[in-house]
């Protein structure tokens, strides 16, 4: 009986972590296209947002966060994504990695929370 509560636990903590790695997969993907509409989509509807050397924004609402980051992926010609590393802890998680264009990159750090079922970005930050 202890072995089978135990596999149990084991399994259903091996598919929280699984799921968790498929939600943040989704998000890196929307990363990767260097498309703003396809990660605005993933946005919860209060964001932290910081751009570059711009005073980080608290409780953005989405559509105002949606148009920062379009504007911003437009004018720096934003072409794609490189996942660092990612980690996290019950419904937090982090991905660190790089904005890349044509010629430079830019560090990035999400950090997402698990609302529903799904996981949404929280914070962004771009430097």
């Amino acid at each position: 009986f202890p072995v089978t509560i135990m596999m149990f636990c084991f399994v259903l903590g091996g598919f929280i972590s699984a799921q968790a790695q498929s939600d943040t997969d989704l998000v890196v993907r929307a990363l990767k296209t260097g498309n703003p509409e396809m990660i605005t989509t993933y946005l919860d509807d209060f964001v932290d947002l910081k751009l570059l050397d711009k005073d980080e924004v608290k409780n953005m609402s989405k559509n105002q966060a949606a148009m920062a980051l379009k504007s911003f992926f437009t004018e720096q010609n934003i072409k794609g994504f490189e996942k660092v590393s990612e980690g996290g802890k019950g419904n937090l998680v982090y991905i660190l990695g790089k904005l890349t264009t044509s010629g430079k990159s830019f560090n990035i750090t999400v950090q997402l929370k698990q609302k529903a079922g799904n996981f949404y970005i929280i914070t962004m930050r771009i430097s």
